[in-house]
């Protein structure tokens, strides 16, 4: 509480000059007046009247005083934003192009090729991309679909929703035709049900995961998925135990049909991964002991084999509760159940498998998993049935725990964040890593986002025409909302750039989420908490666009938006919520294309640079490790055959002076 003599209410008064005794009106002439009149006055102080009040009446003005005071820097504050916002240069925002009208406000979204899943009270709906028009509504399961995941098999794709109850089921879209697969994890005893907290599927279809929790109990299920299977039986349907009954045929006006009758092959279950067990004392005496035990070089790294003695880790685990009981003392909350993430890794010189686990080209022989609180990135290999023993066949081990860890989408690139802000970031395709690289102070990583390859080509950004290698480049959320640019190259160490800072005085500017625009060279699209969407351009930084809803929509949770980005088109969708309304009042899904935006007419990745002009403007494409190793080679094998040849012509000239030396003599 502040005095009142610091009060803005207190500095307004002026001090008083007051005569002492009685005043009297001074006559009109000035030779009248009385030379000691200057003793006669005396110095008060307005706040002495205030000083003299009883209890509770100074404390009630101290109140009002601070009341006042607080309410008049309050004013001032938004004063100022005012004058800011007014002053501040907007961007410009694009309304969508089309909308898709919802009964209820859906969970989540999903874009895969031209079809866009929205998630229903008992099902799903499937709308096209192109034009928002609904093509097929599914609602055959009893709860919320609270997830989706769809990915492309070529012209087919693989959907797999998740209900309420984490029960995940597989669906195979192909020629307009909805086909059933199979329930992961549902069973007859409902006291038995597993949930399914995340799932992944490689690239290409060939390989799915899920992560299982149940019975206090947590681990990854593994699938190798029949694709090429499912496309024979496709093109020839097999009916179902009925004959009789037939398929159902597209109606007119959708554009798919359920084929639920038709039963297709089975994924096969391959792999049960749990997570890694606790550290225990060892009954080993030499480390000969330990290396005896491993098959190979498989599991090294992991920790589970040692040579510590239980009593030593009893010394330890008393050393630390003595060191820090302080803050051990009270009650601790049960502790949650372990999570993975897990991505599907391509051959490479990294990823060493067994030579009787070779893996065609393009498709994945790796599962590489981190679990959290966890030092080590474990990687399984896929060549291999359940019956198999379940050992990693590699361990990464790093410094610190891992907390996020994220794979590029065609698979060559990978990186690995740890819990003290140092991220790692590997060349898989390569076999080598592109460098180690610390976060800002304070800053730890809250999501990774990988870009393709682009370069500012006359002003603007462009997509190469041809692949490059040894180079990538990505954008780093810190749990302080500040959002970071990390480069890397082959040939040099990685390069770190702030893009939005923390926003000290305007937290509900604070980022929540980012997304990269395949579509858009160098873009991310931006989710603030303040429900703004912006397209951000990374190369120099500056915020090109943004993006809402028609009013009165919003977004009724900015801090976790439902959005999608599409991957073969120019499109993203946001979901948008009615103000004043829950969760069952009507939604909208809208549709923003990037291609119907003047600001981006030059910007699209259907216009690649070719190389050639790229080279001539001073972009050189990175060769390949066994191209540069070649190279090298060859200049040097040049240097000494341009030395061997120098050294023979001097070695003749100098036999050629002695023969002439011998000549002279002769004569």
């Amino acid at each position: 509480m502040s005095s009142p003599e610091g009060s803005r209410a207190q500095k307004m008064k002026l001090p008083l000059f007051t005569q002492k005794g009685q005043q009297e009106v001074p006559t009109p002439s000035e030779k009248d007046w009385s030379k000691d009149d200057q003793e006669g006055y005396v110095f008060r102080d307005p706040l002495q009247a205030l000083a003299a009040l009883p209890q509770p009446y100074r404390m009630i003005n101290k109140l009002v005083n601070l009341l006042f005071d607080r309410a008049w820097e309050i004013i001032e504050e938004r004063d100022l934003r005012r004058e800011m916002e007014h002053s501040r240069i907007r961007p410009t925002v694009y309304p969508p192009v089309s909308e898709s009208k919802l009964s209820k406000r859906p969970r989540c979204l999903a874009v895969s090729q031209d079809y866009v899943f929205v998630a229903a009270a008992k099902g799903f709906s499937i709308y096209n991309l192109l034009d928002a028009r609904q093509i097929y509504v599914y609602e055959k399961f009893k709860v919320e679909v609270m997830s989706i995941w769809a990915t492309d098999l070529g012209n087919e794709t693989l959907m797999a929703p998740v209900d309420e109850t984490g029960v995940v089921r597989l669906f195979y879209l192909c020629k307009e035709g909805l086909f059933f697969i199979k329930t992961i994890n549902e069973v007859d005893d409902t006291s038995k049900q597993t949930i399914c907290a995340k799932m992944n599927i490689s690239s290409g279809g060939d390989f799915a995961a899920f992560l299982l929790q149940g019975a206090g109990d947590t681990w990854l299920d593994v699938y190798k998925l029949p694709k090429e299977a499912w496309l024979k039986e496709v093109e020839h349907p097999q009916l179902a135990t009925n004959p009789k009954k037939k398929p159902k045929q597209p109606q007119t006006d959708v554009s798919v049909c359920y084929l639920g009758d038709i039963k297709l092959s089975l994924p096969v279950h391959i792999m049960k991964i749990k997570p890694p067990k606790p550290i225990t004392g060892s009954l080993v005496k030499s480390p000969l002991e330990v290396f005896a035990k491993l098959e190979g070089c498989y599991g090294l790294g992991s920790g589970q084999n040692h040579i510590i003695k239980d009593s030593q880790w009893e010394q330890q685990t008393a050393i630390f509760n003595d060191t820090y009981r302080k803050y051990l003392d009270g009650e601790w909350e049960e502790e949650p159940l372990s999570m993975a993430t897990f991505h599907f890794l391509l051959p490479s010189c990294l990823t060493v498998m067994p030579t009787e686990a070779k893996s065609p080209p393009g498709l994945a022989s790796v599962l590489g998993v981190q679990w959290t609180g966890r030092h080590n990135f474990f990687l399984y290999s896929l060549n291999r049935t359940l019956k198999d023993k379940v050992d990693p066949e590699g361990v990464w081990p790093c410094a610190a725990p891992i907390v996020v860890s994220q794979l590029t989408d065609c698979g060559g690139y990978l990186a690995l964040a740890c819990e003290d802000g140092v991220l790692t970031l590997w060349d898989l395709a390569e076999g080598l890593s592109l460098g180690v690289i610390a976060l800002p102070e304070g800053c730890s990583c809250q999501s990774i986002q990988f870009l393709k390859d682009f370069r500012v080509h006359k002003g603007r950004n462009v997509y190469p025409e041809g692949a490059l290698r040894s180079r990538t480049s990505c954008v780093v959320l810190c749990s302080d909302t500040s959002l970071h640019l990390v480069t890397a190259s082959g040939t040099c160490g990685p390069t770190l750039s702030t893009l939005v800072e923390r926003p000290a005085k305007h937290p509900e500017e604070a980022l929540c989420a980012v997304a990269p625009v395949p579509a858009l060279p160098g873009m991310v699209l931006t989710f603030s908490k303040n429900s703004s969407v912006q397209l951000l351009d990374v190369a120099r930084p500056h915020v090109v666009c943004a993006f809402a809803p028609p009013e009165p929509y919003h977004l009724a949770a900015p801090w976790k938006p439902v959005f999608a980005v599409s991957l073969h088109h120019p499109f993203f969708l946001l979901r948008g919520d009615h103000p004043d309304g829950d969760s069952d009042t009507p939604s909208s899904v809208f549709y923003f294309n990037f291609d119907s935006c003047s600001l981006l007419e030059n910007v699209s990745k259907r216009c690649p640079v070719p190389q050639a002009a790229l080279n001539a403007a001073g972009f050189r494409q990175a060769l390949p490790l066994e191209r540069r190793c070649e190279s090298l080679l060859q200049r040097r094998f040049q240097k000494l055959e341009n030395k061997v040849k120098e050294q023979e012509h001097w070695a003749r000239l100098r036999r050629y002076s002695i023969l002439l030396q011998r000549e002279n003599v002769r004569k």
